[in-house]
């Protein structure tokens, strides 16, 4: 099989409280999210290229359908300031939780950390 694209279209971290989980992650990664409505899913939105191979995604609250885990799946950043110790230096400020601090996967694959946001989510950073 020709792969063409990257395999994740799309992500969506749960959060119990909106406000909470916006402030948390536009101060670990600097950027702006949009707030937005899909039904009954109240979504805030991380800025993404269109067009583009890649993901964009989304924060995520519907008390029915979405619950926070510290336990599942687990989504790596990228962390655009090309040190990871610059994004998670920002977690425990906006507060968050180191887990593991930025360490060596291999030279060819780069560093990485490992935090819990506002809402009881593992989240990590990466970069080469």
């Amino acid at each position: 099989m020709d792969i063409k694209h990257n395999v994740v279209g799309w992500f969506e971290i749960p959060v119990t409280k909106m406000d909470r989980a916006i402030r948390f992650y536009e101060a670990v990664f600097g950027l702006k999210l949009t707030r937005g409505q899909m039904g009954q899913e109240i979504m805030a939105f991380f800025p993404w290229v269109e067009n583009t191979v890649g993901s964009g995604g989304a924060l995520i609250h519907h008390p029915e359908h979405y619950k926070p885990s510290s336990d599942g799946i687990l989504i790596y950043f990228t962390a655009f300031s090309g040190d990871v110790s610059i994004e998670l230096g920002r977690v425990e400020g906006a507060g968050g939780k180191v887990l593991k601090p930025k360490t060596l996967i291999s030279p060819e694959v780069g560093y990485m950390a490992l935090f819990l946001d506002t809402e009881g989510n593992r989240i990590a950073l990466h970069t080469h």
